[in-house]
């Protein structure tokens, strides 16, 4: 009689049943065993004090706790060459095992649409973790400016100071110069919000090119409780609840290409303030993360820690993170090349000349007022 080579006996199949069952304690004590007793590498890309590396070393001392073999963290400022110093280490120099997380500007995957030429990475390789954070970026500019509305900043030119070009404080205003005829005077090369702050202060500097709306109120509420800044605009998608008459940027848009680009450099603020891996790290590891990444943000003890540090926490999973990164680097080539223009100095930003489909150059629509 000819053998079934594919029929399996009953005991094997018992016994291949009750594998397959335990595959997942399998794939989850294989993740225990290798974050047991590690200390895992947060690389931040900011210098200490600044929003990026608050959060950052906020998670570090929650997030360990819900990873499967409690490893610990060791924080390492990584600051410089706005965020790309510390972008280039995890692209190409960390480890790939998931023993090194990091965090980078939310402006990043923006930044590689606008300068394809100096961000020699790729964001969308990166695996985000998560962000807990979603918050709006303000721009905040010193009382002695004399500043009081964004028209003003139409008028009188203000010296901001900014991480670097490519960081969310670079990218805003100098769209705001290209796109909306403001007058910024542009300072390069801080390293990180506080001395952006303290420039401010000393009067070296009228401003702060961008910063996080909730970083801004825990880090700094002296600031708006004296009275000491103006915030003439903010960048996200929907105006804060307490910021409701201050302009959302894309909103000061005047036709659809302007609308759009703005639009494009706002959406960022979902991104932040992210947690990622760099590319190729085990399938197995990045589930168990990001799980203990939605655990650690819903947790007793991390929102106990935040409500004393008076940090806000609204998380934005990793698995969303991955999907806004992508969508932002698949957008239109012509919607790329307005982008481009928009943050390029010395650029003119001439929807008309610049992109095929002339449907982004009409006026953008008008919202209809409510009746009362």
């Amino acid at each position: 009689m000819r053998r079934n080579l594919f029929a399996v006996p009953a005991l094997a199949a018992g016994v291949l049943a009750l594998c397959a069952l335990s595959a997942p304690a399998a794939r989850a004590d294989a993740v225990a065993d290798f974050y047991k007793g590690k200390t895992m590498r947060m690389i931040i890309s900011t210098s200490p004090g600044a929003g990026y590396d608050v959060y950052a070393r906020f998670m570090a001392r929650h997030l360990g706790r819900h990873i499967p073999g409690k490893p610990g963290f060791v924080n390492q400022n990584m600051p410089g060459a706005g965020h790309m110093r510390a972008g280039q280490f995890m692209a190409l120099q960390a480890p790939r095992d998931g023993s090194t997380m990091g965090t980078i500007t939310q402006g990043m995957p923006f930044s590689q649409i606008a300068w394809p030429e100096q961000v020699k990475f790729d964001t969308g390789k990166f695996v985000w973790i998560g962000n807990p954070i979603e918050d709006n970026n303000v721009t905040q500019i010193w009382h002695t400016a004399g500043i009081k509305t964004f028209d003003d900043l139409k008028t009188k030119e203000v010296v901001l100071g900014v991480s670097g070009a490519t960081s969310t404080s670079g990218i805003y205003p100098r769209a705001m110069n290209n796109i909306l005829g403001t007058k910024f005077k542009i300072i390069v090369g801080f390293a990180g919000g506080q001395e952006m702050n303290l420039a401010m202060e000393r009067g070296e500097t009228q401003g702060r090119g961008s910063n996080s709306w909730s970083s801004l109120k825990a880090l700094t509420p002296h600031y708006l409780e004296k009275k000491l800044i103006t915030i003439p605009v903010q960048m996200g998608l929907k105006r804060k609840a307490d910021l409701p008459d201050v302009p959302l940027l894309w909103e000061l848009g005047r036709n659809e290409a302007e609308v759009r680009v703005l639009r494009l450099m706002s959406a960022v603020s979902t991104l932040g303030r992210p947690l990622f891996f760099p590319e190729e790290v085990p399938a197995d590891r990045v589930a168990a993360v990001r799980k203990a990444f939605d655990e650690a943000v819903k947790s007793k003890e991390l929102l106990s820690d935040a409500a004393k540090a008076k940090l806000d926490i609204s998380p934005v999973p990793g698995e969303e993170l991955q999907k806004i990164v992508q969508e932002m680097l698949s957008v239109p080539d012509d919607l790329k090349a307005l982008t481009r223009a928009s943050i390029t100095k010395g650029a003119i930003f001439d929807c008309k000349t610049l992109v095929k489909d002339q449907k982004f150059c009409q006026a953008a629509k008008k919202k209809k007022k409510k009746s009362t």
